[in-house]
């Protein structure tokens, strides 16, 4: 499910490098999953079987939603359960960034270079994202876990007031 841009991918399935997953500890759920995979990316997965966004989100969640236009929906759930981190483009002008990442979260991580994700059965893509990316922290645990990770510069975000 998640999708990731790049002139030269024509593939919907992405997996998220185990290299950006490694630093980041356990997750307890992956609500965007995608239905084959040769690592796990957290202790329950939901697929597009599944429907992750039908569920309710429990624990730490891992979220690397499908890039595009749907991506808004799953950064809305996330910024309401509130604790996790996204994988998405480090697209910060765009209304998704306002409306699920500006004054919603705690943190984003930028990374350091465009990453290869991966195929289904695991074979690192040869080319990159084809974007920039960031990880958002949702909650104070995961915005140290980002500012330990050593993947890239952290910018803590000021909450909006209720």
């Amino acid at each position: 499910m998640s999708s990731h841009q790049s002139a030269a991918m024509k593939n919907d399935e992405w997996l998220t490098p185990p290299e950006l997953l490694a630093p980041l500890g356990d997750f307890d759920l992956d609500p965007c999953a995608p239905i084959v995979r040769p690592w796990n990316t957290a202790a329950w997965h939901y697929d597009l079987n599944d429907d992750g966004l039908a569920f309710e989100w429990n624990g730490r969640v891992w979220l690397n939603p499908p890039f595009g236009r749907e991506a808004v929906k799953w950064l809305r759930k996330m910024a309401q359960h509130g604790n996790g981190i996204a994988l998405i483009p480090a697209r910060t002008e765009t209304a998704m960034f306002y409306e699920c990442i500006w004054g919603k979260a705690d943190a984003i991580l930028f990374v350091k270079g465009r990453p290869h994700f991966h195929y289904v059965d695991g074979r690192r893509a040869a080319f990159n994202s084809g974007a920039p990316i960031c990880l958002v922290a949702y909650g104070q645990a995961n915005v140290k876990v980002l500012q330990e990770s050593g993947l890239g510069v952290v910018l803590t975000i000021t909450k909006e007031s209720a």
